[in-house]
């Protein structure tokens, strides 16, 4: 198998904290590239940091997470995001708080965000398998996903083709289904386009139709009105008119000599004339005192049918127009698949040998790419103490195609010699799930920059550890991977060496994690071997460790300008 390309492919975890998490009360961890393993004693609590991590990927709430006693408890993720192009200092950050009272808290950045926001921002830096989750592999879709990822054209062009036939023997099922509810929509949406359309209503047009509608029904007081103002001002004995033509005589003999009063008198025939037009308006005003029926009649009818339209669609008038532009797309719809029935039929057969053709090209390609995939995956699960191990993809046709594809596609397993092959969920152990999980790892690479696996190792030994130990190295190289482990051989493999311990203090369980020094990580390693660190298991630890292809890298990924969440 080609070697991993030594370039890792993304943001870095560079730092973790952790505050009052089960039995942590306050740890600050910086993280480096390449495999980092968490060693200690059974029961020293070393899948906490796995649970930490959980919190930022935004597994459930549990407040029994939170320390006996403590009110709260916080992790917070540093993340080096351009650690990798030459441009260090882009640092981000993600916190979740947890609260015994109340609702917890989760942040990017500093800003408050949702969990699912925080969820979906951390799942693209880090994935986690957990010590069971192998069993998520057991799930069909998850087996053909695997098969999937090299086929994103074909697999596009088939959801196409799939969602395009959907739609159109859909439309053909109502059209075949719901032809009496459609007449019925018919009727109702024409008769509500006619009674609008008859009216034609304009915005706006109410208010001066109610202004002529008080003006007729009132036009005999207008009338009497105008014909009081008459006498004043014509009509009358004495009147403005007569007062205003005295006043304009008045001023004859000063205007010959007075420029003023001659300006004054000017002024008084203007308004004398104004005075005369008035007089004239107001007459006919006086003389128009009665309605003119069929008028009268006009305004209240508009006015009625205006507003019948406004409380069977309105409120307003703007609304019933809204309304009718809406009946006008609704029966243009209907009629259009009226229109449309003859030739639906057609349309959806040949949709649906489209579909055919497309699929037969996706399960070619999917066949095209089983063999190779399979025999890359059990090379490695052979490798991983499993010798006599067979896997294959299998299609099997459905009875009608699925959005997914026209076939299923299982992977079937069998580890022993002499079995037949079987669905991998009915067939493999917990211990073989995990095993094939980390082959596709290997083989397909992780999914994010990050990776980090619960106690992957579960059930095995021997050769078979020195093989996963290999495999783990190997996907290092182009990941930053961490590990919960109780192997040796995992262990000695690891660029970055962490010990979990268990201690009292004040009569109160307290855990640690510490990096460990060349000395420390040699007696570890020979505890882990043999329980003890005598000369004899000192001995076979330097020996495991010697074995090594490359030396361990003591590189710690510094986080630059820390973000205090």
């Amino acid at each position: 198998m080609a070697p991993a390309d030594p370039a890792l492919g993304g943001p870095v975890l560079a730092r973790l904290e952790v505050r009052n998490l089960a039995t942590i009360r306050e740890l600050a961890l910086d993280f480096g590239e390449g495999l980092s393993v968490f060693t200690g004693e059974t029961g020293a609590g070393k899948s906490i940091i796995v649970d930490a991590l959980g919190l930022l990927l935004g597994s459930r709430a549990n407040t029994d997470l939170i320390r006996t006693g403590e009110n709260d408890l916080l992790v917070t993720g540093f993340w080096n995001e351009a650690e990798l192009e030459g441009r260090a200092g882009d640092e981000s950050s993600a916190s979740r708080r947890l609260a015994v009272q109340g609702r917890g808290v989760a942040r990017l950045d500093g800003e408050v965000v949702s969990v699912r926001e925080l969820q979906e921002w951390a799942q693209t830096r880090l994935t986690i398998h957990w010590q069971h989750s192998a069993v998520g592999l057991l799930g069909p879709a998850n087996q053909r996903a695997l098969l999937d990822r090299g086929l994103p054209e074909q697999t596009a062009a088939y959801t196409h083709a799939y969602r395009e036939w959907q739609e159109a023997r859909a439309r053909l099922e109502r059209l075949r289904t719901g032809e009496r509810e459609r007449a019925r929509q018919l009727d109702l949406l024409t008769f509500q386009s006619r009674e609008i359309a008859e009216v034609a209503p304009l915005p706006g047009e109410e208010e001066p139709l109610q202004a002529d509608l008080n003006r007729l029904a009132n036009l005999e007081t207008i009338a009497q009105s105008a014909a009081g103002a008459l006498t004043l001002i014509s009509d009358g004995e004495e009147n403005a008119l007569g007062f205003l033509g005295e006043a304009v005589r008045a001023l004859n003999a000063s205007a010959r000599y007075d420029e003023v009063s001659a300006a004054l008198q000017q002024e008084l025939r203007v308004a004398l004339d104004s005075l005369q037009a008035v007089s004239g308006e107001l007459r006919a005003v006086a003389e128009d005192g009665a309605a003119d029926p069929e008028e009268l009649a006009r305004v209240e009818g508009r006015l009625g049918a205006l507003g019948k339209l406004r409380t069977k669609y309105g409120p307003t008038l703007a609304d019933v127009l809204e309304f009718q532009a809406g009946v006008e797309g609704e029966l243009a719809a209907l009629t259009r698949d009226e229109q449309d029935a003859g030739t639906l039929d057609a349309d959806v057969d040949a949709l649906f040998a489209e579909l055919g053709r497309v699929g037969a090209k996706l399960d070619t390609a999917r066949r095209g790419r089983a063999t190779p995939l399979a025999a890359e995956l059990l090379a490695v699960i052979r490798e991983l103490g499993m010798p006599h191990a067979r896997l294959e993809f299998r299609l099997s046709a459905l009875p009608e195609p699925a959005l997914y594809g026209p076939s299923d596609v299982t992977i079937q397993f069998t580890a022993n010699p002499g079995e037949d092959l079987a669905p991998l969920s009915d067939v493999a152990s917990g211990g073989e799930l995990s095993r094939v999980m980390l082959a596709i790892s290997t083989v397909l690479g992780a999914d994010t920059p990050a990776v980090v696996f619960d106690e992957v190792d579960a059930g095995i030994g021997g050769g078979a550890a020195l093989a996963v130990a290999e495999q783990l190295h190997r996907l290092a190289r182009s990941r930053q991977v961490m590990v919960v482990t109780h192997l040796a051989q995992i262990a000695a493999r690891a660029d970055h060496h962490f010990k979990v311990e268990k201690a009292v203090e004040e009569g109160r369980t307290v855990s640690r994690v510490r990096p460990l020094s060349p000395d420390e990580r040699l007696e570890e390693i020979a505890r882990m071997l043999g329980g003890n660190t005598s000369e004899a298991a000192l001995g076979h630890a330097r020996e495991l460790m010697a074995g090594q292809d490359v030396k361990p890298s003591n590189r710690l990924v510094k986080p630059s300008n820390r973000l205090k969440v």
